[in-house]
């Protein structure tokens, strides 16, 4: 496989294809090595329109999600970023590419370790992969931007709080199949109000709530 030629087609014909039409968001998915983050048996469709399995039933984003998200974010050079959920850290990596300061909390050790790993063999700096469980997590705040790679059943308003004012929250919201990817901006004083981006398929962060059971 000629993996720049796939590569280039992953950005032209799928990314930009879906409404990505940042210049700069192409430029870093077109810069990244996706094939370093995929696990080995997986590697065959590193540039594929394909959810990545990963260990613990996680998954990768497509290349069109991925590439929404990073539109949505706006990201400009030394913001700082908060990740929930590392995963491959191949968000994490592109993230790095647009000029971001990425810290990612990821809740499975092992992920976290293979992260680092992939982001030290693509030469990604500015990378802080942290084991955590993000509804437990707490630091100073003052994030330009967070971004959600799983997604909440029921909306969570403490990942606003590591905002700083004017700050993004990207975040899918819903139960399947009625699900959407959200962009919210938060500013003191006021409530956020999100901003329908897209619909989609996420699974849901680990320990966060979801809604009862209904029951006859």
């Amino acid at each position: 496989m000629n993996l720049q030629l796939a590569r280039e087609q992953m950005v032209s014909q799928q990314v930009r294809t879906c409404d990505v039409l940042e210049d700069r968001v192409l430029a870093a998915m077109g810069r990244i090595p996706r094939e370093l983050f995929v696990p080995p048996p997986w590697q065959s469709l590193a540039y594929a329109d394909f959810a990545v399995p990963l260990a613990h039933g996680k998954h990768m984003l497509t290349p069109m999600v991925a590439g929404r998200f990073l539109q949505a974010l706006d990201l400009r050079a030394h913001q700082r970023v908060l990740e929930i959920g590392t995963g491959s850290g191949y968000l994490s990596a592109c993230m790095a590419a647009l000029g971001a300061r990425v810290r990612s909390v990821e809740l499975y050790p092992d992920l976290a370790a293979a992260a680092n790993h992939q982001l030290q063999r693509a030469g990604v700096r500015h990378v802080e992969v942290i084991v955590g469980d993000a509804m437990q997590w707490q630091d100073e705040g003052g994030y330009d931007a967070v971004v959600l790679t799983a997604s909440l059943p029921i909306y969570q308003s403490r990942f606003e709080h590591a905002l700083r004012s004017g700050g993004r929250l990207v975040v899918v919201v819903g139960d399947a199949p009625a699900m959407q990817a959200q962009l919210l901006r938060r500013y003191p004083g006021t409530m956020p109000t999100p901003q329908v981006l897209f619909e989609t398929e996420l699974e849901a962060l680990e320990h966060a709530p979801r809604p009862e059971a209904f029951a006859f």
